[in-house]
C-alpha cells in the first residue's frame, strides 16, 4: 500500500433515544461517539463508540482532542500502533473517559485499514470469516414474569438459538422464572443468566447453587465488577462458571480476575475496553489461562474478532445500536452470524441517523 496520511477525521457525538427501558440496568437512551476517518485516496472508515445512561459530551470531546492531535493531518499507521499512541497519551489522566473515546477512533482505524488493502476486518485482524454461533440475549429482564420470558426464548429458538440468557434480580422469581424457560424449550438450547452486578457474596453463592440445577452455561455478573475477592471465594464453590467483563477497562482490570482463575467466560465491551486493538488482546491472554470469551452485544462488529480469536466462544444477540446501522448482518437459519462479504467492518450508518440523533 502507498503510503497514505488521515486527510480529515471528525467526532460527533449523537444521543439515540431507545423504545422503552432496556436491559438489565434499565437504560433509556444511549450517547453514541460518531468518528470518521478519510485517508488522502478518499476512502473513509467508520468508528463508533457509546455511553450508557449520559455523559457522552465529555467522551466525544476527548475523542476530538485525540484526533486534533494524533489522526488529522497524520500519515496513517496500522491500527494498533495509533491505539498505543492513543493510550499511552492518557498518562495522568487515567483510563475512564480516554478508553471509551480510544474505542471509537480505533473502529474507524481498523475499518478504514481493512477497506485500503480491500479486505474484510476478520482478514486485517488475522483471521478467516466463518460463522459463529450467537446466544439469545434481548427482550429479557430482571422483573419479567415467567410467560414473557418463556415467549422471547421460544422466540429466540425458533431463529436456531443455540442458547438463551435471562436476567437475575437476586431473589425467588428468578428461579421461577428460569424453570418455566427451562421446561418449555428443547433439550438443546441451553442458558445462561445475567445478574447485572445486583448481588452479595452470600446472595451469589444462593443463587449458583439454585442455577446449577439447570446446568446453566455461566452465572454472568453475580457481584460488582471491581469485588475481586468476591469473585474469588465465589469460584472456589460455585456449581457453575461464572463470567464477567463488560464494566472492566482494558486487559489491566481483567488481568487479575484471569490471574485468580475466577471466572470462565470474560465479555469484554467493546467502549470500556477500549476498542477493537485491545479486545484482540484480551482474547488472545484469555486464550493462555484457557478462558472464553463472550463479547458484550454488538455481534455484527466482533464476528470479525471471533474469525481472527479461536477463544471466542459465543456472540451476544442483544438488539440495542443495530437501528442506527444499515443491513446490519443478522443470524442465519442455524442461529449463527458470519462477517459480511465487505471491505472493513461492513457496517454503515442508516439512512437519516445522522440528521436525528446528532446533538450539536
Amino acid at each position: 500500500m502507498t503510503s497514505l496520511a488521515i486527510s480529515n477525521a471528525t467526532a460527533e457525538l449523537w444521543r439515540y433515544p431507545l423504545p422503552g427501558v432496556t436491559g438489565g440496568s434499565g437504560i433509556t437512551e444511549v450517547d453514541v461517539i460518531a468518528v470518521e476517518l478519510e485517508a488522502s485516496n478518499g476512502e473513509t472508515g467508520l468508528g463508533f463508540s457509546y455511553v450508557l445512561g449520559g455523559g457522552g459530551e465529555t467522551v466525544a470531546a476527548a475523542a476530538g482532542g485525540m484526533i486534533d492531535k494524533f489522526v488529522r493531518g497524520q500519515p496513517q499507521i496500522p491500527p494498533a500502533e495509533l491505539w498505543r499512541q492513543l493510550s499511552g497519551s492518557l498518562n495522568r489522566l487515567g483510563r475512564g473517559t480516554g478508553y471509551i473515546a480510544i474505542a471509537a477512533i480505533d473502529v474507524a482505524a481498523w475499518d478504514l485499514w481493512a477497506k485500503c488493502f480491500g479486505i474484510t476486518l476478520a482478514e486485517a485482524l488475522g483471521g478467516v470469516p466463518k460463522p459463529v454461533r450467537v446466544y439469545g440475549s434481548g427482550g429479557f429482564g430482571p422483573a419479567q414474569d415467567p410467560d414473557s420470558a418463556v415467549e422471547q426464548a421460544k422466540a429466540y429458538a425458533d431463529q436456531g438459538c443455540g442458547a438463551v440468557k435471562l436476567r437475575f434480580a437476586g431473589n425467588a422469581a428468578d428461579i421461577d422464572r428460569l424453570k418455566a424457560v427451562s421446561e418449555a424449550l428443547p433439550s438443546d438450547v441451553a442458558f445462561m443468566g445475567d445478574a447485572n452486578e445486583k448481588c452479595d457474596l452470600v446472595t451469589a453463592q444462593w443463587l449458583a447453587n439454585a442455577c446449577a440445577d439447570y446446568n446453566l452455561l455461566w452465572l454472568e455478573e453475580p457481584l460488582p465488577a471491581q469485588d475481586i475477592s468476591g469473585y474469588e471465594a465465589l469460584a472456589a464453590q460455585s456449581p457453575i462458571a461464572l463470567a464477567t467483563g463488560e464494566h472492566h477497562q482494558g486487559l489491566v482490570e481483567l488481568a487479575p480476575f484471569l490471574n485468580a482463575k475466577c471466572c470462565a467466560v470474560v465479555q469484554p465491551d467493546l467502549a470500556m475496553i477500549g476498542g477493537i486493538t485491545e479486545a484482540m488482546r484480551v482474547a488472545t491472554v484469555a486464550g493462555h489461562f484457557g478462558v472464553g470469551v463472550a463479547p458484550h452485544f454488538l455481534p455484527a462488529l466482533f464476528v470479525h474478532l471471533a474469525a481472527a480469536a479461536p477463544t471466542v466462544i459465543w456472540l451476544e444477540h442483544f438488539p440495542l445500536l443495530e437501528p442506527l446501522f444499515e443491513n446490519p448482518v443478522d443470524l442465519d437459519k442455524n442461529g449463527n452470524i458470519s462477517p459480511p462479504d465487505l471491505p472493513g467492518h461492513g457496517l454503515s450508518w442508516a439512512d437519516g441517523a445522522r440528521n436525528e440523533y446528532f446533538v450539536e
